[in-house]
C-alpha cells in the first residue's frame, strides 16, 4: 500500500478552496452512509466532482479526511460569538436551555451518530480518529459550557467548580440517550423533545447549585 504524505490540516473557515470544501461534504456523507471501511476515495472523489490527484492534495489519506469531518462538525458545538450577557439567573437558565438544546440537535443528528460510530470502530486501527473525536468535538461543548459556568461564577450566579459543574450538566441533558443512539435502539429527540430535555436539565442544575450567599 502507498503511504502519502499526511497534508497540513486548515482550520475551518481559513483558507478553505472550494474543492476542500466539496470533498469534506462528499466524506462526511459518504462516511455516514456507507462507514469508513466500506468508502472509497474514488467514491468521494465523484461525489466532490474532483479528481483523485486534488483529494490528496488537500488530504494525505482517507483517515485524514475523516479527522478533518469530525473537526469541521465540531464548528457547530462552539460558544456562539453573540451569546447574552449572563446578568441573573433568569438569562442564566436561557443560556443553558439554549445550548443544550443545540447540543441535543447536533450531536444527536444521524451523520454525526454515524461518524462517533466509526471513531469507536477505528479505535484499534486508527486511535488518532478517536482521539480527535475526543479533543476536538467533545471538547468543543465542554469547553463552551464551561464557558457559560465560567461567567456564572464571576457574576456571582452559581457556586463551585466549573469543570464538574459541566459534568453534572451533561448528565442531565444525556442521560443515558447517547448510548442508545450508538447502539441504534432509540430515535433520535425532535424539537419539543429536545427543548424540554433541556429546560429539565437547566432546571435541574440550577436548583442544584444555587447563587453563593452574598458576602
Amino acid at each position: 500500500m502507498v503511504t502519502k504524505k499526511s497534508a497540513k490540516a486548515v482550520p475551518a473557515g481559513e483558507g478553505r478552496s472550494p474543492v476542500r470544501t466539496r470533498i469534506l461534504e462528499a466524506a462526511f456523507s459518504a462516511f455516514a452512509e456507507h462507514g469508513f471501511a466500506d468508502t472509497s476515495t474514488l467514491e468521494i472523489a465523484t461525489r466532490a466532482r474532483a479528481s483523485k490527484r486534488e483529494l490528496y492534495a488537500e488530504f494525505g489519506s482517507k483517515q485524514d479526511m475523516l479527522v478533518a469531518c469530525i473537526r469541521q462538525r465540531a464548528e457547530r458545538l462552539k460558544l456562539p460569538v453573540d451569546l447574552p450577557e449572563i446578568a441573573d439567573r433568569a438569562t442564566l437558565e436561557q443560556a443553558l436551555v439554549a445550548f443544550g438544546t443545540q447540543l441535543l440537535r447536533e450531536v444527536s443528528d444521524p451523520a454525526v451518530v454515524a461518524v462517533f460510530r466509526i471513531a469507536i470502530g477505528e479505535t484499534v486501527r486508527a486511535p488518532e480518529v478517536a482521539k480527535s473525536l475526543a479533543d476536538v468535538a467533545i471538547a468543543a461543548s465542554r469547553d463552551a459550557l464551561r464557558e457559560i459556568i465560567r461567567r456564572a461564577i464571576d457574576a456571582r450566579l452559581l457556586g463551585g467548580g466549573a469543570p464538574e459543574m459541566a459534568e453534572h450538566f451533561f448528565d442531565l441533558l444525556w442521560g443515558s440517550r447517547m448510548l442508545s443512539l450508538l447502539l441504534n435502539i432509540a430515535e433520535r429527540p425532535g424539537p419539543k423533545e429536545s427543548a424540554a430535555r433541556a429546560e429539565r436539565a437547566a432546571a435541574i442544575f440550577l436548583l442544584a447549585y444555587p447563587a453563593p450567599m452574598p458576602r
